[in-house]
């Protein structure tokens, strides 16, 4: 049985209420030692707790659970184990987007009353339509908290400056950034990014503030590494020490990782899972980057069979499924999310007791892409290119990596009924509108790309993130 005082409080109290004031020593490795190093019995323990404290909530509280497992006869009592969690039944996308559709704008997930939420995110679907998340302000501080404790693992210190190098808006990556590294007690600098010249000027400020700890995605690291040597700049007069990423996979990528590395002197941490599993820093690695860390108990996470759904064992490939376990204004319960993995429970020098991504997140088994920290659906192209006069019916994306940024180039028929040109602007205005992302137009003969009576294969995915 566990003895110690923060894993008796977690398995006594739920949702856990933290200490706002609480900092580790500056020289402790771990923010809550017996917890990080505990043994799989007592994690488990601590796990189980909260699984069977989300789940009855989200029946006493959420319709849309209520529904979900009325539906076949579960309720939360019947989960004695983490081994019959496995049969709860799996929340997808889609799942979520019927019910936004179903009951607008908020969907019947949101468990507090509508005056106690606190913030707002999302995501834009696949037909445009946003998916919201709604954070009770009691869960916005456990998120920060969590946050703050997973960037003490890989080296963050209240004495840093963390320079902030992606876009403040819906995407959330950056606001957990943002929060986290507040409640760690650093001092933050929210640049943002994606506004026309904004990069040169993130070289002057750069130079002049000299930030010790950046956030944004891998590709934009290195686009700003090449617009400072234009300036005759060296990335490393900079000064960072740690540079963590979410949003592609580049920084699992040994070979991007090391180039970053090289390029700025520093260490690079992958991080991140998907905004539905907020606090998404929940897979991240440590100093000792072997690969990111589940934090079990702050998202359990399985690994499962794309095919049957069923957990794969350890050294096995599989889908992560998501379960956030300390939020009660929108909970997740087993969230599919259709990314590729692998994963493993070997040791990590770091002495932590979770289970690693050794390579992180390579893939999706789905069409949805993520380019430069941007999720790009092809049935949303789909919807764009088939409204437009001129263009047949098929197409494809192909996306590639040819220097240091993904490009994606959307490859469409026409039907010989307009000028290419004019074609190729309405295209590209359309879909940098739609998703924010510059695409290149590959206008092609009508007939050229391969028919199927089947389900067409529409992502022409030739980075490798394996490598």
């Amino acid at each position: 049985m566990i003895e110690t005082s923060v894993k008796n409080k977690l398995l006594h109290q739920w949702p856990p209420k933290y200490d706002k004031e609480y900092i580790p020593d500056l020289n402790e490795k771990y923010w809550y030692k017996d917890i990080e190093t505990a043994s799989r019995e007592e994690l488990d323990e601590i796990i189980l707790f909260k699984v069977q404290k989300v789940m009855e909530h989200a029946y006493n509280h959420s319709p849309f659970y209520q529904r979900k497992w009325n539906k076949i006869g579960l309720h939360p009592h019947d989960i004695k184990s983490l081994k019959d969690f496995e049969q709860v039944p799996i929340t997808t996308k889609a799942d979520i987007r019927q019910d936004l559709e179903e009951n607008p704008p908020f969907g019947s997930n949101v468990c507090v009353p509508y005056s106690e939420v606190h913030r707002i995110h999302g995501t834009s679907g696949t037909t445009g339509k946003p998916t919201v998340f709604s954070f009770g302000k009691d869960d916005w501080e456990r998120i920060a908290h969590q946050h703050a404790r997973i960037m003490w693992s890989f080296g963050m210190r209240p004495s840093d400056l963390v320079f902030i190098a992606s876009p403040l808006s819906l995407y959330i990556g950056s606001w957990g950034a943002l929060i986290g590294a507040e409640r760690l007690g650093a001092k933050t600098f929210p640049f943002g990014a994606g506004q026309t010249g904004q990069t040169e000027k993130a070289v002057s400020w750069l130079k002049e503030v000299k930030p010790t700890v950046f956030y944004g995605t891998p590709s934009y690291s290195l686009y700003l590494a090449e617009k400072a040597k234009e300036q005759g700049v060296d990335p490393k007069e900079f000064g960072f020490r740690i540079m963590f990423f979410s949003g592609e996979p580049g920084a699992g990528v040994r070979s991007t990782k090391r180039r970053i590395e090289k390029t700025y002197g520093c260490i690079c941490i992958d991080s991140g899972t998907m905004a539905e599993a907020t606090p998404w820093m929940s897979n991240t690695e440590c100093e000792h980057r072997t690969g990111v860390h589940l934090w079990l108990d702050v998202v359990y996470t399985e690994v499962v069979d794309k095919d049957t759904k069923q957990r794969v064992p350890y050294g096995g490939e599989g889908v992560p499924v998501y379960t956030p376990l300390e939020r009660t204004s929108q909970p997740v319960i087993r969230f599919w999310s259709g990314d590729l993995t692998t994963w493993t429970d070997e040791p990590c020098p770091c002495g932590r007791v979770y289970p690693r991504l050794p390579k992180g997140i390579y893939g999706r088994i789905d069409d949805m892409i993520t380019v430069r920290g941007v999720n790009v659906y092809a049935s949303l192209v789909e919807n764009i290119v088939r409204s437009i006069d001129g263009l047949g019916e098929e197409f494809r994306l192909v996306v590639t990596r040819e220097n240091i940024m993904d490009e994606v180039t959307v490859q469409c028929e026409t039907l010989g009924t307009r000028a290419d040109g004019e074609l190729e602007v309405q295209i590209s205005r359309d879909l940098k509108r739609e998703t924010g992302v510059n695409f290149k137009i590959k206008l092609l003969p009508l007939g050229t790309l391969e028919r199927t009576q089947f389900k067409a294969k529409r992502v022409i995915d030739n980075r490798d993130f394996r490598s």
